[in-house]
């Protein structure tokens, strides 16, 4: 009695020990963004206005707002969200529900995790290759927002195909047994339960393509516009681009203004964010298993 006692003694002070490591691993992660948040509000929130939001920049871009640079980010992100997500989707679901495994499915496997590894700057050269020259859409939105697709095209595939798996062959079966097509199956079945899982590739796609600088310095982004775009074939600013523009090539800028243009940036990502959440929550909420 006296072992078993002591024993158990022994195994809460381990389990208290981890306890507390992976506590401490876990403030870790959060502290630094919480002191990212803070220097943010702190520095740049003097500066959020409604002038500083609706407005343009003027005087060499050391004064005014950021309106072009944020419906530019709306732009890009839009753009890129509609062409990567049906392509990322159709490719999970050809892998995963129809693909055999043979040395065909495996070369596409090894495609995606190069894709994922190949540096922005490389996707910025490609897209100038292909999109901007090749197909002649010129410095453009569509020649941005592509680029930054084909470079997002991963994390959709990879979040959809793991969330395809995780619904239950049992569900397939039932379909297939009552007489329902392959495709009926994934339309009606799969993919509805599926979808909590694919919308986290895509937050994972917006906080990247919002933050991008190289893929879209050299295919569409522009160093300074007074103008709102009016279509995908024109030339826009955007807010990483122009954070990056006001934080080393722009003498004369004051303090809050780069902070302020980095509060912006991550609030809208985190405003988009939490929508795409919350959506994901409801759909769980009304799964069967």
């Amino acid at each position: 009695m006296f072992e078993i006692s002591a024993l158990n003694q022994r195994n809460k002070k381990v389990e208290r020990l981890f306890r507390t490591l992976f506590l401490m691993m876990v403030l870790l992660l959060v502290l630094p963004v919480i002191v990212i948040l803070a220097t943010l509000i702190i520095k740049g929130g003097p500066i959020i206005s409604f002038e500083f939001l609706f407005t343009s920049p003027t005087d060499g871009m050391t004064a005014g707002g950021i309106l072009p640079a944020l419906i530019g980010t709306v732009w890009l992100v839009s753009v890129a969200l509609l062409v990567s997500v049906p392509l990322g989707v159709a490719a999970a679901v050809y892998l995963n529900e129809y693909a055999g495994n043979n040395w065909f499915t495996r070369v596409i496997n090894l495609a995606i995790i190069n894709l994922a590894g190949v540096p922005s700057i490389v996707h910025a050269l490609f897209g100038v290759g292909a999109f901007v020259i090749f197909f002649k859409f010129g410095t453009s939105i569509l020649a941005a927002s592509l680029t930054l697709a084909i470079m997002t095209l991963p994390v959709v595939i990879v979040a959809t195909r793991e969330s395809l798996a995780a619904v239950p062959m049992a569900f397939r079966e039932a379909c297939w047994n009552m007489g329902a097509t392959r495709w009926q199956t994934i339309r009606r079945v799969v993919l509805p339960n599926a979808v909590s899982g694919i919308l986290t590739g895509v937050i994972l796609e917006v906080s990247r393509t919002a933050g991008e600088t190289a893929p879209i310095m050299f295919t569409g982004a522009a160093f300074f516009l007074p103008y709102l775009p009016e279509s995908i074939f024109d030339q826009t600013m955007a807010l990483s681009l122009h954070l990056f523009v006001v934080s080393t090539q722009v003498p004369g800028v004051p303090e809050a203004l780069p902070y302020g243009v980095a509060l912006v940036l991550v609030t809208m990502v985190l405003i988009m964010n939490s929508l795409s959440i919350a959506f994901r929550v409801y759909l769980r909420g009304k799964k069967k298993w």
